[in-house]
C-alpha cells in the first residue's frame, strides 16, 4: 500500500509539472523530501527501511497545521497573501487526506470507542487515544477528539 500512496504523490508532481503549477509542484517536492527524510530516519526500525502510510498520514497533518498555525499568524499581521499562499499548501496537500470526521462523527467514534473499551476514567484516557489513532488513523483531528474523551471520561 504504501508504493501506492508514493506513486499518487510522485504522479500529481509530474501532473502539477506538466501543467506548470508552480504552488503544487513547490508542495509536493516539500512532501516528497520531507517523507524522504522520515524514511531515511526510519532506516533499521522499519523492515523495509521506510515510514508507514499511517506515518505518511500523520506526517501530511502535521504539515497541515503547521500552515493553519500560519495562516492565523499572517492574518494577524494583515499579510493576507502570505495566508492565501499557505491555504494553497493546504489545498494540496490535502488531496492525499482521506476526508476528515466531522465533529459530530468524532464525538460518535469517541463515545463509541469509551463504550467499546468500557472506559470510566481518565486513567483510561490513553487506552482510548490509542484506539482511536488505530482506528481513524489520518480522518479525525486528535487534539478536539482528546478533549472530548477527557470530557467524557472526567465525569
Amino acid at each position: 500500500m504504501s508504493n501506492d500512496f508514493r506513486e499518487r504523490l510522485n504522479q500529481a508532481l509530474k501532473e502539477a509539472m506538466r501543467a506548470k503549477d508552480q504552488r503544487a509542484i513547490s508542495t509536493l517536492r516539500l512532501i516528497l523530501a520531507a517523507l524522504q527524510d522520515r524514511d531515511i530516519a526510519a532506516r533499521g526500525k522499519s523492515p523495509d527501511g521506510r515510514i508507514t502510510d499511517d506515518e505518511i498520514l500523520q506526517m501530511l497533518q502535521s504539515m497541515v497545521k503547521q500552515r493553519e498555525e500560519s495562516i492565523a499568524m499572517y492574518e494577524q499581521g494583515g499579510r493576507l497573501e502570505l495566508a492565501e499562499q499557505e491555504q494553497a499548501e493546504i489545498d494540496v496537500i490535502r488531496q492525499f487526506l482521506p476526508k476528515q470526521l466531522s465533529e459530530s462523527e468524532t464525538r460518535d467514534a469517541v463515545d463509541s470507542t469509551i463504550a467499546a473499551l468500557d472506559a470510566a476514567s481518565l486513567k483510561e484516557m490513553g487506552k482510548v487515544m490509542g484506539e482511536l489513532r488505530t482506528r481513524y488513523a489520518g480522518r479525525m483531528d486528535f487534539g478536539k477528539a482528546s478533549a472530548l474523551v477527557k470530557q467524557s471520561l472526567g465525569r
